[in-house]
């Protein structure tokens, strides 16, 4: 891990300016944002896509908007400041259930996933800037490339991976001048834009662009457009050195890049109960299940995924999944996408997310089964955990990178 470059200056300023001249401007509160389970909920995890699959144990509670409002009051309730709405074949439309969202609730944010090249950048704009001048501004877009080519053909785009990315990076520079008002043209490959434009669009509430993606194509694109890279739970080591790469290239580009994390949780009083629940999970996975999941990902063409299933290597024993403290990865033998939670007491789990704190990471997605009892329970027991950690500047001065085997 590179030095902080803060306490650099601070070391070469001269010995005459008084030490507070130099101190750094206090870091922002990180934000805490929750899941919507549009593909159907339950106690345990279930696939995301229709091309996966969900057991009956995972969609016990559909995905309707009775108990979708349900999740969202709740995470609304329990101080949380947005809610992540996943996009795929196997969910419901995010732009219709996050517009009707808005009426059952006043204050949380929505995080509206869309698949990036399936419609004009301006017929996007259009969307979102209707739905923030409707919800008051509670809008963020988190921008999907896709990484599951069989999903891709399913939606009839047959762009290879890389050529996917190039396309997304224009359409999030599009995207992000009609939102703030601008005119936007130029050739995105299948698209030539001339003179796009929205009328009189709402630009008093700015709409941050979210991102995702591993590969190298990927984190170029973040590093030239994303407000907020999105990352799935890893180690902490790992977590640092893909934050360090991003920054370093959003610094070549002269800019700056926030950094948001994706990540389950199980949290209990104790951690003998958090991982009894853990285990509990484990149990009821059918193995043909996993067999047919793990062979699945392994045909995929996503950086992450494949990051993801690295590090359990298909192994279904607590050693095995137990793959850094307090980090498990058996929700992603089955689960496509974010498939790590921490597990642990309220004190551990706090502490684990304080560590990705001092990392760089400014924002966290989670989520829990059942979503919407967990919202309450990680809201309440955890999130204020973290928020007195961080608080501490001595916590916050250096990442504790723990070694595990």
């Amino acid at each position: 891990m590179s030095a902080d470059p803060l306490a650099q200056a601070d070391a070469q300023a001269p010995a005459s300016v008084p030490a507070q001249a130099h101190a750094p401007a206090p870091r922002p509160e990180p934000e805490f944002h929750w899941f919507l389970p549009t593909g159907g909920d339950g106690r345990d995890p279930g696939g995301v896509t229709a091309v996966q699959g969900r057991t009956r144990a995972a969609t016990r509670r559909p995905a309707d908007i009775g108990y979708l409002g349900q999740v969202a009051r709740a995470a609304e309730q329990a101080g949380f400041g947005a809610l992540l709405a996943p996009v795929g074949l196997g969910c419901v439309d995010p732009w219709i259930l996050c517009s009707a969202l808005t009426q059952h609730t006043s204050r949380i944010g929505f995080l509206v996933a869309f698949r990036a090249g399936l419609a004009s950048p301006t017929l996007v704009a259009q969307q979102a800037d209707a739905f923030r001048r409707f919800a008051d501004g509670r809008l963020r877009l988190n921008v999907v490339t896709g990484g599951d080519a069989a999903e891709q053909r399913a939606y009839g785009d047959h762009l290879p991976h890389d050529e996917r990315y190039t396309r997304t990076g224009h359409l999030m520079a599009v995207l992000r001048d009609l939102l703030e008002g601008k005119e936007a043209a130029g050739d995105g490959g299948a698209l030539r834009l001339e003179g796009a434009r929205l009328v009189d669009p709402a630009v008093e509430h700015p709409v941050p662009l979210y991102f995702g993606g591993a590969s190298p194509a990927a984190e170029q694109v973040a590093a030239r457009q994303a407000d907020v890279q999105l990352l799935w739970g890893e180690p902490p080591a790992a977590v640092g050195q893909r934050i360090e790469r991003v920054r370093a290239l959003a610094a070549e580009q002269g800019r700056t890049v926030r950094f948001g994390l994706r990540l389950h949780v199980i949290t209990r009083d104790t951690a003998q109960q958090a991982w009894a629940e853990a285990d509990r999970i484990l149990d009821t996975l059918d193995p043909a299940a996993v067999r047919a999941s793990q062979e699945r990902f392994a045909a995929m063409e996503s950086v992450g995924q494949a990051r993801q299933t690295a590090l359990h290597g298909g192994g279904t024993d607590r050693g095995s999944l137990e793959v850094s403290p307090n980090l498990w990865a058996g929700i992603g033998l089955v689960r496509e996408g974010a498939g790590t939670a921490l597990v642990g007491s309220h004190d551990e789990v706090a502490e684990r997310l304080a560590e990705y704190r001092a990392l760089g990471i400014d924002e966290f997605v989670l989520s829990g089964y059942p979503h919407l009892e967990e919202a309450l329970r990680v809201g309440e027991e955890v999130v204020p955990r973290v928020r007195d950690l961080t608080a501490q500047p001595d916590r916050m001065a250096r990442p504790v990178l723990r070694t595990w085997s």
